[in-house]
């Protein structure tokens, strides 16, 4: 019996998706529950699960096509895997199709001249990760050259130029990306204050106590959790600042529900740590661990994205010294960390070296006044350089 599979729902307000991969292939035996395909919607990518156990059946749309939810994508023969026709030769390790490999390994096996289907995929269900054919490139070009005695063959023809260029499809989530962000520069008056912070008194805490703190609370103790709580005391100080605009009125919270930017195989995506005014050191640090490992399997749900009334994003990570992060929509303000490096300060009528971070803060000025802005920074500031602020409520 043959069963329609259909686009699932995708959640409040998302009616469409694309088509980003075919993870099953006409023929191929099927477990009820198995992804079969994976859809790429403004926010994240969503498996579609077979609904039976059998054999796949025919692909009615491609990939890269938009599908609205409740359309039939493909078609599964209900029943025993065993109805599907044995190949006329089963290889030991079967080729791989390049059509199920993403469009950042297909372009990475073209680049590196690599037979995927040699590969070992190391991602999930054994699918080819870009790594992994980083990797065997590697691997290929250390390999020493075997010595042939046969008499050398004419040399090939060199081909005229080196230079290329490749034509790829954004993704859904890229289009995204880039359409919000054109929408914040638009519509809101973008404004940066910056600061910096001297780090001391947050690294000597950190290697104080993060055994410790690992050992107890089974996550570590990073600068995020440090800079989540700081935050929540600007906010509540200057409220403007936690807030956006909807329509002709200002929409205050009570709440600090803050995004936090981490990067996925597709894209930058800010999950969002709720309540943060009532967790722990040891809540914030776990929720945004969580949500790094879910967004490096491309597991992120559309309730995980969806709120944040404030905007973390630490480019550090990646070197970053200084930058003016956009704000997301409809946030009014986003913080923007930066790497930690060593410079020579004054304190005390001496100079010294201190571990120092640029800190940004951008913000609609539509909403909030510069002195607002400066203000919020501020209470940052002072509250990561003294971390004793933040269990004082000060």
């Amino acid at each position: 019996m043959s069963l329609e599979v259909t686009v699932p729902t995708l959640g409040e307000s998302v009616s469409e998706a694309t088509i980003g991969q075919w993870l099953k292939q006409p023929g191929e035996a099927v477990a009820a529950d198995e992804p079969i395909a994976s859809l790429e919607t403004d926010k994240v990518a969503i498996e579609v699960m077979a609904p039976v156990a059998g054999v796949m059946g025919a692909q009615i749309v491609k990939e890269g096509d938009t599908v609205a939810v409740g359309a039939v994508i493909a078609t599964i023969e209900a029943g025993s895997a065993a109805a599907a026709p044995a190949p006329a030769a089963a290889p030991a390790e079967p080729a791989v199709d390049a059509a199920v490999l993403s469009p950042a390994v297909r372009r990475a096996v073209l680049q590196h001249g690599i037979d995927p289907a040699t590969i070992k995929g190391s991602g999930k269900d054994g699918r080819i990760t870009k790594d992994d054919v980083v990797a065997a490139a590697q691997a290929k070009t250390s390999a020493p050259a075997p010595v042939v005695s046969t008499p050398a063959a004419a040399p090939a023809p060199a081909v005229e130029g080196g230079r290329r260029e490749e034509r790829v499809k954004m993704t859904r989530l890229r289009q995204t990306i880039a359409r919000r962000l054109k929408e914040a520069q638009e519509n809101a008056a973008l404004l940066t204050t910056f600061n910096d912070v001297d780090m001391s008194a947050v690294i000597a805490a950190r290697e104080k106590y993060k055994d410790l703190f690992e050992k107890k609370h089974g996550t570590r103790l990073g600068f995020m959790g440090f800079f989540a709580k700081a935050a929540c005391l600007a906010l509540k100080d200057v409220p403007a600042v936690n807030a956006y605009i909807e329509g002709d009125e200002i929409v205050y919270h009570d709440f600090v529900d803050i995004s936090v930017a981490v990067s996925a195989p597709s894209g930058l995506v800010v999950p969002v740590v709720r309540d943060c005014q009532d967790l722990s050191f040891a809540g914030i640090e776990k929720s945004i661990a969580a949500y790094g490992k879910k967004a490096k399997e491309g597991t992120l749900s559309m309730a995980d994205m969806t709120g944040g009334t404030f905007t973390i994003s630490n480019g550090g990570v990646f070197g970053s010294l200084m930058s003016t992060p956009i704000i997301n929509p409809p946030q009014s303000a986003v913080l923007g960390l930066h790497r930690i490096e060593d410079r020579a300060v004054v304190r005390n009528g001496e100079i010294v070296i201190r571990p120092m971070m640029y800190i940004a803060l951008s913000y609609d000025h539509r909403i909030i006044d510069g002195k607002e802005a400066v203000t919020a920074l501020k209470i940052i500031k002072e509250a990561i350089e003294d971390p004793t602020r933040i269990l004082i409520d000060l």
